[in-house]
């Protein structure tokens, strides 16, 4: 049993909302790509697939393992980790008093998250010499929403291309 994985998710929306996909990687111990899987989300928001992605992500690698996640959403990290305390305390409403945007996602991504060690590190996006993994991740979401297909290792994909 490997100490520890490192990933990385993301999720494109070409529109916002548009055309959407989401994509997860798992690095080898060489921190290279070792597993990905990317799906199509029909028509949905950036927040919408950046939310899946993750929750794809959690459901797809084991939860006794400690889990490095990559991101470069801020607003999908901040949900799960700092503001979903406040929401569940205030009955999923926002300071604001309104209903919490993408609730049943992050619902879902929370059970995922109890009891699991998960530390989550921010990434920029689309950075010269950026992060391997979040970039092979934003390359896989991407194409998963133009194409609306799902791709992957398990199915025998080619790497996503890389951006133009």
């Amino acid at each position: 049993m490997r100490e520890r994985v490192v990933a990385a998710c993301d999720g494109a929306s070409k529109g916002n909302p548009g055309p959407a996909g989401w994509a997860w990687v798992v690095s080898d111990d060489a921190g290279t790509a070792a597993r990905w899987e990317a799906g199509a989300l029909g028509t949905a928001t950036n927040n919408v697939a950046e939310l899946t992605a993750l929750e794809r992500l959690l459901a797809a690698t084991d939860p006794a393992v400690p889990l490095e996640v990559r991101m470069d959403s801020q607003y999908a990290m901040k949900a799960v980790t700092t503001w979903l305390p406040g929401w569940k305390r205030n009955g999923w409403k926002t300071a604001a008093g309104k209903p919490v945007a993408n609730q049943e996602l992050v619902v879902r991504i929370d059970a995922l998250l109890e009891g699991r060690p998960v530390e989550f590190r921010y990434v920029p996006a689309h950075q010269v010499d950026g992060d391997p993994l979040n970039d092979f991740a934003d390359r896989a979401a991407s194409q998963a929403a133009r194409v609306q297909e799902p791709a992957g290792s398990a199915l025998g994909s080619p790497e996503p291309p890389a951006s133009p």
